[in-house]
């Protein structure tokens, strides 16, 4: 698992380090993974939509989870998987 930020890798270190994040961070700075994962729609959006991907063992996307609250979205994402 992973997760992918527009933030500097400075800042997404600092935030794993603060609140113990599991998961390799990714920084995209540029945007471009975030365009493409319809995240942000542009290069000048400030923020990224929370959005959970389930890739399968192929490669392909099999779910996608748009979610406004981040204490939700494990729950929301075993519902969707069960």
């Amino acid at each position: 698992m992973l997760g992918i930020s527009l933030d500097a890798p400075q800042a997404n270190r600092a935030f794993a380090e603060k609140f113990g994040f599991p998961f390799r961070l990714l920084s995209d700075t540029d945007r471009k993974v975030s365009i493409a994962y319809r995240a942000c729609e542009t290069e000048a959006e400030a923020y990224a939509r929370r959005i959970t991907y389930v890739v399968g063992p192929d490669g392909r996307i099999e779910h996608g989870l748009e979610t406004r609250s981040p204490g939700d979205q494990a729950d929301e994402l075993l519902r969707l998987l069960s």
